[in-house]
């Protein structure tokens, strides 16, 4: 694992909320806008481009955790404004918090947790 980041640095990625993004179980739809389901995913991907930057090509990160504090709508067609921080590098740890926003309200608060390891070991985990 590279050790290219340090508590603070940041990362930011855009999502449009499209219809398939929207509070819905069993393809009923139960509040037009987007989920807390899509919220957790879309942040869990921000946070990643953490990971994707510092592994090294023998390794490949998991997702050990993510939290949501869904704080407001997002209607269709809304752009979300993901911002992510790396709250904590340890080994081969990284926790990242994170806001979602569209323009100035904010819609979720979180963190995510995401561990490093060479693929092999994943693969033998994942094979067992």
């Amino acid at each position: 694992m590279k050790n290219i980041f340090s508590v603070g640095d940041k990362k930011e990625y855009q999502f449009v909320v499209t219809d398939k993004d929207v509070a819905a179980f069993h393809g009923k739809v139960v509040h037009p806008v987007c989920s807390t389901f899509t919220i957790a995913r879309e942040a869990e991907w921000t946070t990643r481009q953490f990971v994707i930057d510092l592994k090294e090509e023998h390794e490949e990160g998991i997702g050990t955790f993510v939290t949501v504090e869904h704080k407001a709508p997002a209607k269709v067609g809304s752009i979300i404004l993901f911002e992510a921080w790396i709250d904590r590098l340890e080994q081969n740890e990284i926790v990242c918090r994170y806001q979602a926003s569209v323009q100035n309200k904010v819609v979720a608060t979180g963190t995510t947790g995401q561990k490093v390891f060479a693929k092999e070991k994943i693969e033998k985990l994942l094979n067992s």
